[in-house]
């Protein structure tokens, strides 16, 4: 269970393509060798309402939430983040050097014990791999 949350500003819309955003997420986090693909999971919430720095209107943010179940070690949390930071710096580039954009990531871990899941997506990805 990786969940990668994009909270964005409303204004980011019209400067990038949020849907490829979360594309290219999902592709950094799989990259990173430490995510289970069954677990990925990217969505993105737009905030219709903010208020950034000095108030001016045009001003846009991407806060990525990246939540873990625990488990893994501090280093590989660590590349883990940089990577996927890194692409995310990489696909807002052109947005950031039009427009005032604050990017920001934070991983973070879930405590197992109080986080119970269930579902068959990896049920369906092994279906998948036998019809081939």
């Amino acid at each position: 269970m990786p969940h990668v949350i994009v909270d964005y500003s409303a204004n980011m819309e019209t400067r990038t393509d949020i849907r490829a955003l979360c594309e290219a997420l999902r592709v950094a986090a799989l990259e990173t060798g430490i995510l289970p693909l069954a677990g990925i999971r990217v969505r993105a919430i737009r905030a219709d309402h903010v208020a950034i720095a000095d108030g001016d209107p045009t001003h846009g943010h991407v806060d990525i939430s990246v939540r873990l179940r625990g488990g893994r070690d501090l280093p590989a949390r660590k590349d883990a983040t940089a990577h996927i930071f890194a692409a995310a710096e990489r696909f807002l580039a052109p947005a950031m050097a039009k427009h005032s954009v604050a990017l920001s990531l934070e991983m973070r871990d879930i405590d197992p014990e109080l986080s119970p899941k269930t579902g068959t997506i990896r049920d369906h990805l092994k279906k998948a791999d036998q019809d081939d």
